[in-house]
């Protein structure tokens, strides 16, 4: 069992520059992710919000080298559990069990299904949840992006650059985006508002060709589309989290200013925990944050 003065769960752009923080201020330091470093934004090809200019997976491999050097050890496997007690903290992987001081939890958010007839059947197949990845397949072509919050707008910035033209479908009267996020997209030419619809199912033969919609009066209408990119919403991953960290009706991990949960020892910072912004400098915020408290534990 390898001992650290410090875990962080998960590689994305909070993990990762906790990690790094972490480690220039002495810690021996380790990360843990079983999928692909990165997280959500390593396939977004300009990120927004961020002091740094590139892509997601531009910018997470830069994080990866330098915490590298720095000697950050990857753990390369996914958490099953977290226990905690008064003297150390032991994480269980799916290739074995590490003891650290402190833990801090930046296991991120999963991108939230509509659970609609479809949805799951044309995954891929025209239904998508990456515009960078998926929108040049759709040259020329109408598509609509289900959601009114910052992703939603975010992604049809990046589609607008393939597609003919992008139908917003939103449940509620006005977007739930930032305001000059909002105003920049009603700017676009191609873009279309439908507000106060609800996705009830995905058509199609091999690929997409329709969705069907609930207005707020009841009716129903088709609208006919060769893709549905999907964007409404997050889940935490906050699971994997120990006895006794309290979580939010999301499922989201409370902490306080300190980002400490309820559980001494344990920190959370970016998307798995309640009160995070959205933005990619306030998870670099919370994360320095969270490796200093880190930090003031660890030397007592």
């Amino acid at each position: 069992m390898a001992t650290y003065d410090l875990i962080v769960v998960g590689e994305g752009i909070t993990g990762l520059a906790c990690a790094g923080h972490a480690a220039s201020l002495g810690l021996r330091t380790a990360t843990t992710e079983g999928n692909l470093f990165g997280g959500l934004v390593i396939n977004i090809a300009e990120l927004e919000g961020y002091d740094e200019h590139g892509s997601g997976v531009d910018i997470a491999a830069a994080l990866m080298e330098a915490n590298s050097a720095a000697g950050v050890e990857t753990l390369g496997a996914n958490v099953t559990s977290i226990e905690a007690d008064a003297d150390s903290i032991k994480v269980l992987t799916e290739t074995g069990e590490h003891s650290a001081r402190a833990v801090v939890i930046a296991s991120g958010a999963r991108l939230n299904k509509l659970g609609v007839p479809g949805e799951e059947e044309f995954d891929h197949r025209g239904v998508s949840q990456c515009a960078d990845c998926d929108g040049p397949m759709f040259q020329g072509e109408h598509v609509v992006v289900v959601g009114g919050g910052d992703a939603a707008l975010q992604e049809t910035i990046a589609l607008v650059q393939y597609v003919g033209q992008v139908t917003i479908l939103m449940r509620g009267e006005t977007p739930r985006a930032r305001p000059e996020l909002t105003e920049r997209v009603r700017q676009l030419d191609n873009v279309t508002f439908r507000t106060g619809v609800s996705v009830q199912a995905i058509h199609g033969d091999d690929t997409v060709n329709a969705v069907s919609v609930r207005t707020s009066s009841g009716q129903c209408e088709r609208i006919d589309c060769a893709g549905a990119f999907i964007f409404v919403g997050l889940t935490p991953n906050s699971q994997i989290a120990p006895a006794g960290v309290e979580r939010d009706t999301r499922g989201a991990i409370q902490t306080d200013a300190s980002m400490q949960t309820a559980v001494p020892g344990v920190y959370a910072a970016g998307a798995v925990r309640a009160g995070y912004s959205g933005r990619l400098t306030d998870a670099v915020r919370e994360a320095r944050t969270a490796a200093e408290s880190a930090v003031r534990r660890v030397r007592g």
